[in-house]
């Protein structure tokens, strides 16, 4: 009963139903965005929102098939053909393309797929399109996924990580469990997702905006001197205002990612839910699908919010005006937005990779790593224990620190 009523208590108050719906009216608008600026082309011109989107899903369809060494193999050959012909190639006085019907009958249809494969036999770093196939020697046909092994050991060893053998090891075992071949397909909507998580801290915000008033606000009311000398005020009532407190953040952040991840989807729709990510990227070293690897960045978007959640009621227990602690909690959530890493290893970076904006981007091309003796943990293993041990040793203080608030 007491959990219920510090529940509603929290949800009845006139702040709380005006943050929560302008925190959800800005998430629709940042999520729905790429939705109502989506373009794309074919011949005769830009196409743009539905209509683009049901395009770009119909010339990707024929491509959604298993990338074999052969089919590669094939592709490139294909490619190759095209450039051979002088009426089929422009130039820019840097570089070299295709033009007219033998960019939109042969390129476009499959751009991503092409420039995904001329990346996979690229060095680290080096950017490079379709335009690089015409380049590769495929008379013996081409060792797609040995190719991919040699990129990825160039990227462990390039001495810019400064990686231990133990880190190399690791990530050895990681992209040793990715399933090949990979298959290809269209994954528009998950792209979007996995690419917009940040976007998320708006909503934490809210919650941390709605729960800082738990404590500070029986100070403000005068209503401390009443609640703690009541028979449960330290004990049975704390715990309630606390549980309520993650309760209601839990159910306000979920219906936050609802509709995060509801509008892309509806537009975009599910596909390419079960593909792998390295569709994306050959060297991602995670052998998660699309979806998977939304469902585990979720987790760690959840720890990061409880453990703001027990650090907004330590504030809370601990300052007189719920405004003091969001001047203290604005910075802790948002600095790291102004903080950009310059690699991804060093103090500077592996600290930058914790802090609570940059814990919600996923960085699922990254190598990075944190190790202890012979212990290594990527970043999401090293986020979700950091966040859920922040969480345990918040909630005991923020408890205690209520209890032993001093009435004056």
């Amino acid at each position: 009963m007491l959990i219920k009523y510090e529940f509603l208590k929290i949800l009845r108050k006139k702040s709380t139903r005006i943050v929560m719906t302008v925190s959800l009216l800005v998430t629709a608008f940042l999520f729905g965005l790429p939705v109502m600026q989506f373009q794309t082309y074919s011949q005769e011109g830009v196409i743009k929102g539905l209509e683009g989107i049901a395009y770009e899903k119909e010339q990707a369809a024929d491509y959604s098939v298993p990338l074999t060494n052969a089919y590669i193999t094939e592709t490139i050959g294909e490619v190759q053909k095209l450039f051979e012909n002088p009426d089929n190639v422009g130039y820019d006085g840097n570089e070299k393309f295709l033009i007219d019907n033998a960019y939109w009958d042969g390129i476009a249809p499959r751009e991503n797929l092409l420039n995904i494969i001329a990346e996979n036999y690229a060095d680290p770093n080096e950017s490079v399109g379709y335009n690089a196939l015409p380049d590769l020697d495929i008379s013996e046909g081409t060792d797609f996924y040995g190719a991919r092994q040699k990129k990825i050991e160039k990227l462990l060893n390039a001495s810019s990580r400064k990686l231990s053998e133990e880190q190399k090891a690791y990530w050895r075992d990681r992209n040793g469990k990715v399933d090949e071949p990979f298959t290809n397909g269209y994954y528009e909507g998950w792209k979007i997702i996995i690419s917009s998580f940040e976007l998320l801290m708006f909503a934490l915000l809210a919650v941390c905006i709605v729960i800082a008033p738990v404590f500070s606000g029986e100070y403000q009311a005068g209503t401390d001197a009443v609640i703690l000398s009541a028979k449960y005020g330290k004990t049975k009532l704390t715990t309630a205002k606390i549980i309520a407190s993650y309760l209601f953040g839990a159910l306000a952040l979920t219906l936050h990612v609802v509709v995060a991840l509801g509008l892309p989807l509806a537009a975009f729709g599910f596909d390419g839910w079960d593909l792998p990510l390295q569709i994306a990227g050959t060297t991602i070293p995670y052998p998660f699908t699309f979806l998977q690897s939304v469902l585990v960045n979720l987790g760690v978007v959840y720890l990061v919010l409880f453990a703001m959640i027990g650090l907004t009621l330590l504030l809370s227990a601990k300052m007189k005006s719920p405004y003091f602690v969001l001047i203290v909690l604005v910075p802790v959530l948002f600095i790291s937005m102004f903080l950009s890493p310059n690699g991804t290893t060093g103090a500077y970076n592996l600290t930058l990779f914790l802090l609570p904006y940059r814990s919600t981007m996923p960085e699922i091309g990254k190598y990075i790593s944190y190790q202890f003796g012979g212990l290594v943990l990527d970043a999401f293993t090293m986020r979700a224990v950091l966040y859920a041990v922040l969480t345990a040793v918040m909630l005991p203080l923020a408890r205690l620190g209520f209890k032993k608030h001093q009435v004056v």
